[in-house]
């Protein structure tokens, strides 16, 4: 079975796709607090996930990425508004310093791909 990838770069893809299972990369997203920051990575992760054939409501999995677990709540407040009641994923957030002092959150997600 092929690898479709999507958005190739030097060092990572933002998404490849194998077998009906879409992978995209840590998501970053800018803006100067971590609601913010959260709700541009959400609004990127629906472009990957329809450039993919694919939707928030088929995301299996999430992995969130805190600078610092204080900011659980702000994220989270960002993170409901967005989740599909009924659909939500398997989900675990974790606090680790991230690749710039700018950025408070990063996303990992997987999903399925539409039937």
């Amino acid at each position: 079975m092929d690898i479709v990838r999507h958005e190739i770069g030097p060092r990572m893809s933002q998404a490849n796709i194998h077998n009906g299972v879409v992978y995209l990369a840590g998501q970053i997203g800018e803006g100067d607090t971590v609601k913010a920051q959260t709700e541009a990575i959400l609004a990127q992760i629906d472009r990957l996930l329809a450039l993919s054939n694919s939707s928030k409501e088929r995301i299996l999995s999430a992995q969130i990425w805190l600078a610092d677990m204080s900011d659980f709540a702000e994220m989270n407040a960002a993170w409901d508004a967005w989740v599909p009641a009924g659909n939500t994923p398997a989900r675990a957030t974790g606090e680790s310093r991230l690749a710039a002092d700018k950025y408070k959150v990063e996303i990992i997600i997987v999903a399925a791909q539409n039937a």
